[in-house]
């Protein structure tokens, strides 16, 4: 899987990785839902982070389609609600 963070980059996540990573999606997508920013951005924060830890990160001039979009720690609730789909962020 290709997730893309907006303004960092590109990552390829294992199917191991993805599963580490959808526990903290389900954070993101918890935080949208209630409405809580200060909770939604430190959960997209660590989302970006994990991503990035774990993640191989992608040549720069490597053109690979993305799987997924984060976006950037500075996004609003609402901006994000019309990002997220029944999985979150990440797909299951």
């Amino acid at each position: 899987m290709i997730v893309r963070i907006m303004g960092v980059g590109q990552f390829r996540l294992t199917d191991e990785d993805k599963e580490a990573v959808n526990s903290v999606d389900d954070k993101v997508m918890a935080a949208v839902e209630s409405g809580d920013q200060a909770e939604f951005t430190a959960a997209l924060k660590t989302l970006a982070e994990l991503i990035q830890d774990v993640g191989d990160a992608l040549a720069d001039d490597e053109f690979v389609g993305s799987d997924a979009i984060v976006p950037d720690p500075e996004t609003s609730v609402d901006e994000a609600r019309s990002m997220l789909t029944e999985e979150g962020l990440i797909p299951d």
